[in-house]
């Protein structure tokens, strides 16, 4: 029997078969206490931000990832609304600190960009993923070297999701997505806010 050729449209039903998505943390959980890094590769905690006020975590695939690009300035365009309402926005990908400054860069945000290149943050959401073989052909085959571009040797990365935090540590909101082409408005994370906040 032939193993049928690997469809392009076919990473998201792939990661869906895999599991994914049935054990990552939902609205209701406590939020994992992890470390992240910052542009300069200094450690910035997440309990630190929320005990501040609200957290919103967008976690996106990295810089190379046109969709994750659209997502980032999306989110730059209700940045202003989200500082309003008294809430941080911290985006985070497993790319190296040095690439997350040229993705700042590249799409003019005003909010920061972290590095989880050990994966430690999006394995503590439970939407970290390792590729099955046809899709490590797959990236290779389209010039994305995956390990190279995170500097960790590893063909991994999160699930794209997007996670309101409240001060207590508690998810307000919680959208996991495998189909990396499907994200929420960050009105739908406005509205959670807003009704979090009342």
């Amino acid at each position: 029997m032939t193993t049928p050729p690997f469809i392009a449209d076919a990473p998201a039903d792939l990661i869906r078969a895999m599991g994914i998505g049935a054990n990552t943390k939902q609205t209701g959980d406590a939020a994992p206490d992890v470390t992240v890094l910052d542009s300069q590769g200094k450690p910035v905690r997440l309990p630190d931000q929320w005990s501040a006020g609200p957290l919103v975590v967008v976690f996106f695939r990295g810089g190379w990832c046109n969709y994750c690009n659209l997502q980032l300035r999306d989110w730059q365009m209700h940045h202003e609304a989200l500082r309003r309402s008294g809430a941080t926005l911290l985006a985070i990908s497993p790319q190296a600190p040095e690439t997350s400054t040229a993705t700042t860069e590249a799409n003019g945000l005003a909010f920061p960009v972290l590095s989880d290149s050990n994966l430690t943050a999006a394995n503590a959401f439970g939407i970290a993923f390792t590729f099955p073989p046809e899709l490590v052909e797959y990236f290779a085959e389209i010039g994305t070297d995956v390990p190279v571009l995170n500097g960790n040797g590893l063909w991994t990365l999160p699930v794209p999701a997007t996670y309101l935090i409240d001060k207590r540590g508690v998810i307000q909101y919680a959208n996991v997505e495998p189909d990396y082409r499907t994200r929420p408005n960050p009105c739908e994370t406005l509205l959670a806010l807003e009704r979090t906040t009342r």
